[in-house]
Parts: structure tokens; C-alpha cells; sequence
């Protein structure tokens, strides 16, 4: 996560901080608090929901306050990817189970080797989803201080400089950590148990599709890259983490016919959404 914020944080960042002005470090503080306050609520609910829409809650009640013009262009941007990501993600995770289950079928891989690549694959697909959690979501913690950085770039043993604004994505990949170590298990449990009782495998593969969604979203070189080989690019915006590991349950449970499915539960975290 902490790796995620710094290095690649800064996309998300800039694209929030074009929706309105904040130029004033209590003007960020009261922007951040009522996104937080909005989480906890909401966290203490068991319902995963979105810090992208929070945050750009609180800052159109800040624009409206205080009498400054909203980006349209980049809001419009936002909300498009609140529709846009979950739906991506659910294709994914539904291509993926397929070709996952095709492909263990045609190997006959022994129960052991499979239990084995498993707890690997979820390391793995663990430690990406986080960075790209860290990268895509860093916008949603710091990204409205980042005008009002209170730090000056700092020089690491003549080795490397951290900007201001990388100063600021350390201490939000920080507190995302404690966050998520801390305070995250009902709502954990929430998308891995109540929606839809996920196998390792399939818990596996909607780690990845999410993290997938997240990281296309967050990588400036990955946009970079689809422009100069004349491809459409993905605009660098926070999306919802929580919609889109939503949108990969759902994409497994359509896989499998929508047997099981919790639809109460699925329910209440759209009417948290709303």
C-alpha cells in the first residue's frame, strides 16, 4: 500500500485536485474529515463503501460553501468510472474463472501442487491488489492537501529525493495500512463471506481482477505507454475500491449461474453506494 502510494500516487491525485479548489489547509482538513467521518459510519455498518465518493462528496459541499466553481469535466470523469470499474472488473473476474478452471481441468493438477500454487497465487494477487490500492486510493486520502503541503522535498542520503507531495502519500499509505489492519475485518467479511462464500481460488481471482482495475486506472507509465502505441488509455482517476471487489464477487457469482448469492446483503452496500 505504502509502496503504491508513493510511486505511483500522483495520477489520482492530480486528476481530484482539478474538481475544485482548496487552497487552504483548513479548507483540505474540514474536506477530509467529513469523507471520514462518512467511512466510519458506514465501516461500522459492515458496508464496504466507496472513500472515492466520499471524498468528492465532501468536496462539492466545500465548493458550494465556499462559492467556488466545480470542474464538471473531471467530475463527469469520476462518476464514470464509479459505473465503469465495477462492470470491468465483473467481466474480468468472469473471463478469468473460466480460463483458471479450463485450464486446471486440462492439467489434472494434484490436490497438493494445487493447494500450494493457490496460497501462492493469493501472496501474490494480495501484495499487487495492495499496491495498486495504494497507488490508485492515495488520491482519496491526501489528495485535497496536496495545494496546502506543509512539507519541502527531502533528500534520502544523497540516494533519492521525496517531493512534498510524496511526503504526504507516505503518511496516507501509512495510515491506509493501520486502517486496514486495524479496522477492516467486519467489512472483509462482509465481501469475502456474506455476499458470496468465495474458494481460495475464486477469492484469488477477484483480488486480481480488482487490483487489475485499480492499477489501470493508477499507472501514469501504463498510460503513457497505450498513447504512444496509439491505443485508448484509461483516465488516471481514484476509483472505488470497494465497488470494484463488489463488481468481482458478482463477476464469480454470474459465472456460477448466480447460485448463492446473498441479494439482502448485496442490497444494502448499493443503498450505502447511493
Amino acid at each position: 500500500v505504502i509502496l503504491g502510494a508513493v510511486i505511483s500516487g500522483s495520477g489520482g491525485a492530480h486528476t481530484l485536485g482539478k474538481l475544485g479548489s482548496i487552497t487552504t489547509i483548513a479548507g483540505a482538513f474540514t474536506v477530509a474529515l467529513a469523507a471520514a467521518l462518512s467511512v466510519y459510519w458506514m465501516t461500522k455498518l459492515a458496508l464496504p463503501v466507496s472513500t472515492s465518493q466520499a471524498i468528492v462528496g465532501a468536496i462539492i459541499g466545500w465548493n458550494i460553501f465556499a462559492g467556488t466553481g466545480i470542474n464538471f469535466s473531471s467530475l463527469y470523469k469520476i462518476v464514470g468510472t464509479w459505473i465503469f470499474s465495477p462492470v470491468l472488473t465483473a467481466i474480468i473476474a468472469f473471463l478469468l474463472y473460466f480460463l483458471i478452471t479450463f485450464f486446471l481441468k486440462k492439467t489434472n493438477t494434484h490436490l497438493i501442487r494445487l493447494d500450494s500454487l493457490t496460497r501462492t497465487g493469493l501472496i501474490v494477487a494480495g501484495a499487487f491488489g495492495s499496491y495498486s490500492l495504494g497507488a490508485n486510493n492515495i488520491a482519496n486520502v491526501m489528495g485535497v492537501f496536496t495545494p496546502t503541503s506543509p512539507f519541502s522535498d527531502f533528500n534520502v542520503a544523497n540516494l533519492f529525493t521525496l517531493s512534498n507531495v510524496q511526503q504526504l502519500f507516505l503518511l496516507g499509505g501509512l495510515a491506509i495500512a493501520v486502517g486496514i489492519f486495524t479496522y477492516s475485518k467486519k467489512v472483509m467479511m462482509t465481501v469475502g463471506a456474506n455476499i458470496y462464500k468465495l474458494s481460495p481460488i475464486t477469492a484469488f481471482i477477484v483480488v486480481l481482477s480488482s487490483a487489475i482495475v485499480l492499477f489501470l486506472f493508477a499507472s501514469e507509465g501504463l498510460q503513457l505507454l497505450l498513447v504512444y502505441l496509439g491505443l485508448p488509455s484509461f483516465p488516471l482517476v481514484p476509483v472505488s475500491s470497494s465497488q470494484s471487489i463488489v463488481g468481482g464477487v458478482i463477476g464469480i457469482s454470474l459465472a456460477k449461474k448466480g447460485r448463492n448469492v446473498n441479494y439482502a446483503i448485496l442490497g444494502r452496500i448499493a443503498l450505502g453506494w447511493i
